[in-house]
């Protein structure tokens, strides 16, 4: 197979990165979590009592990706591996309003560009296929239903220790898809020869050899 790059795009708990993960270690390619870098930011954001000095708040930070054979990639920030607070509520729950403004839209598309310039690159998101790897050789659009995508997110939450509840977090997924389509910078969309794949009812494996069987044509 020749050297290509895979952009997975999808609305929050589509299982992209589940997924994503699977194919770069079936293929030994390289898996490039895009939203972990907005989280950091998010995680920074929050630590600065919620700054709205976005341009400051991105040039002041240095980040970077990091893969530990035991743990996975990890996410340094200002020299601090902050991989393990990326995922509580307060950086979910303001990712999309801080993903949505420019300065860091630009800094993180920047970063996740030049990860891909060698190829070997499987990266997932919500603008990968339309705004950081347009040139992608196979773009995958990964979707399913609000309740399947609350009962994953309840499922991923207790094994971290999270609190939550499933109609809550209905609610929460729901909200964010309305911002996501809908901001002005870099809107989740599908792109135009992008392939859709509906995982409700889906296994992670079945999915993942669905993503399999397209490489393959490659």
């Amino acid at each position: 197979m020749k050297p290509i790059n895979i952009a997975l795009d999808g609305p929050a708990a589509a299982g992209k990165s589940t997924i994503a993960k699977r194919v770069a270690a079936k293929l030994s390619m390289i898996y490039v979590d895009t939203g972990a870098m907005y989280r950091a930011i998010t995680y920074k954001y929050l630590q600065l009592n919620k700054t709205e000095d976005f341009s400051s708040l991105v040039q002041s930070s240095v980040l970077s990706l990091t893969y530990d054979e035991e743990k996975g990639q990890r996410v340094i920030l200002d020299n601090q591996d902050v991989t393990d607070y990326l995922r509580e509520n307060d950086v979910t729950n303001h990712v999309s309003y801080v993903a949505s403004k420019e300065p860091v839209r630009t800094f993180a598309v920047e970063k996740q560009q030049e990860l891909a310039e060698k190829k070997g690159i499987v990266m997932d998101g919500r603008d990968i296929g339309t705004v950081v790897l347009p040139e992608a050789e196979l773009k995958v659009y990964m979707i399913a239903s609000v309740e399947e995508r609350a009962i994953r997110r309840q499922k991923d939450n207790e094994l971290r220790g999270i609190q939550s509840n499933v109609e809550q977090l209905k609610q929460e997924i729901s909200d964010r898809d309305q911002y996501d389509m809908n901001r002005e910078i870099s809107p989740l969309k599908k792109a135009e020869d992008a392939i859709t794949i509906d995982t409700t009812g889906m296994s992670i494996e079945d999915v993942t050899n669905e993503i399999l069987n397209l490489v393959s044509k490659f």
